[in-house]
């Protein structure tokens, strides 16, 4: 009795919200029409980036709440909710009375925000707040691990690339597109950019790498988040006794805190050590190696962050410059990078695949039929890998198939599911490997097929 009510209860706040949204909707656009009228364009632009990112959150939050049979999107559901926000406004005229305010297509500034400025941010925040989560016992486990880190990375990779070209030879669309196809499949914004740069090397025109990755990345990001969260279910696993494998050395950190505890903090919350990490990481990714057939390797802002946050969050000092950061900080500033790196990708991704795929059904089944192949089976291989010929634990597996399909938000979700942030080391120590080939493999498959 007191279930259904319950569920009853929770239907009429789910119509309440929903009809509070939608009021809210039509005041605010009414009243920024109004003052867009009156010229005040640059404030009205600025608050409808701002209402969107919270109206997307909100039912974003909601929609990850949703829990069937244990499996629930958690963040994630930000990402799907942003897609559809991206969508959505893309068939809004931007003539249209009061609506028109929320117009999107790849010509708007606040398009371009959501891709470059929110985007990052939040990717900024999540890995670096991730990598000093990591860093105390990250090359510890990288020295007792690495073989099998470098060895279940290079697979994940290999498979995946094996898979993109198959499809080159059994589809009617070239390699340009099945690189797009394999960059999105695998969330990798450097593997993307490299299949560009290698399109304006050949000097041709990208549109179908743009289309592939438009088309296969947001099952990229769905589907490895819900493989981390149904395996350790599928295996009935004891997930106390998986955490168990990662625990970090109770003295280590114990002698650690006490030397921290005489050092200099300039703020309580550790803002000024996440700031130096991550303008030295900002630096690092910035670096370009050349490599062959035209190829160029970056670390990016995700490798270059990831990794000088690792370095500090395992030393924890500068001299006599304390670069502890409170878990409490850390926890926060984790949960809100990874939801507005969502919801930049998302509404970008939501409008450029509308963009991109308009009028093609042919295309968008391909593709996304392709793309799903690509991010399950190197998953699927990938695990069977590290379980039985590598005899890795589920977590340490798990953490570094993330790494391995280059998923921040599949980490975010698995961090989530094994109820600890050591999942993170493995993450850390297979993605570098990671990226370095699905950077060569998108070059490769359009240089070389």
């Amino acid at each position: 009795m007191l279930e259904k009510q319950n569920k009853k209860s929770l239907k009429w706040l789910w119509t309440a919200l929903v009809v509070v949204v939608v009021l809210a909707i039509f005041a605010w656009c009414g009243y920024n029409a109004t003052q867009s009228e009156k010229g005040v364009d640059s404030i009205f632009g600025l608050s409808s980036l701002l209402f969107g990112i919270f109206v997307i959150t909100a039912l974003g939050y909601l929609l990850g709440k949703i829990n069937i049979k244990g499996v629930s999107l958690g963040t994630a559901g930000v990402f799907l909710v942003a897609i559809a926000f991206g969508v959505l406004c893309t068939y809004i005229p931007n003539d249209m009375p009061i609506l028109g305010v929320l117009h999107l297509d790849s010509a708007t500034k606040n398009t371009a925000y959501y891709k470059s400025a929110i985007s990052n941010i939040g990717l900024v925040l999540f890995v670096g707040s991730v990598g000093f989560i990591a860093g105390p016992k990250f090359f510890r486990d990288l020295k007792k691990n690495f073989k099998t880190y470098i060895f279940l990375g290079i697979s994940i990779i290999v498979v995946g690339t094996a898979v993109a070209v198959l499809f080159v030879f059994i589809s009617p669309y070239g390699s340009d597109f099945w690189s797009g196809v394999l960059s999105g499949a695998l969330t990798s914004t450097p593997g993307y950019s490299a299949a560009i740069e290698a399109m304006k090397i050949k000097g041709e025109v990208d549109t179908l790498v743009t289309i592939g990755h438009a088309v296969a990345y947001p099952f990229g990001v769905i589907g490895v988040v819900l493989f981390v969260q149904l395996m350790p279910k599928i295996l009935k696993s004891d997930m106390a006794k998986e955490r168990s494998f990662l625990k970090p050395d109770v003295i280590e950190q114990s002698e650690k805190t006490l030397d921290k505890s005489k050092l200099f903090k300039c703020d309580d919350f550790g803002f000024t050590a996440l700031a130096l990490a991550v303008v030295s990481g900002l630096i690092l990714g910035a670096i370009k190696i050349p490599l062959f057939a035209g190829a160029v390797f970056s670390l990016g802002t995700t490798g270059g962050v990831l990794i000088m946050c690792l370095v500090f969050g395992h030393f924890g000092r500068i001299g006599k410059l304390s670069l502890e950061i409170p878990e409490t900080t850390l926890k926060a500033l984790k949960e809100l990078g990874l939801m507005l790196f969502l919801i930049g990708a998302g509404v970008e991704g939501g409008v450029s695949l509308i963009d991109a795929v308009e009028g093609d059904a042919g295309i968008i089944a391909w593709g996304f039929g392709g793309g799903v192949a690509m991010t399950m089976v190197p998953m699927i291989v990938g695990y069977f890998i590290g379980g039985k010929l590598l005899k890795m634990p589920l977590l340490n597996n798990l953490g570094s198939i993330t790494g391995g399909m280059t998923s921040t938000p599949a980490l975010g979700s698995l961090i989530a599911t094994a109820e600890t942030d050591d999942v993170a080391g493995a993450y850390a120590s297979t993605y570098p490997i990671a990226l370095v080939l699905i950077v060569l493999a998108c070059n490769l498959m359009i240089g070389l097929i």
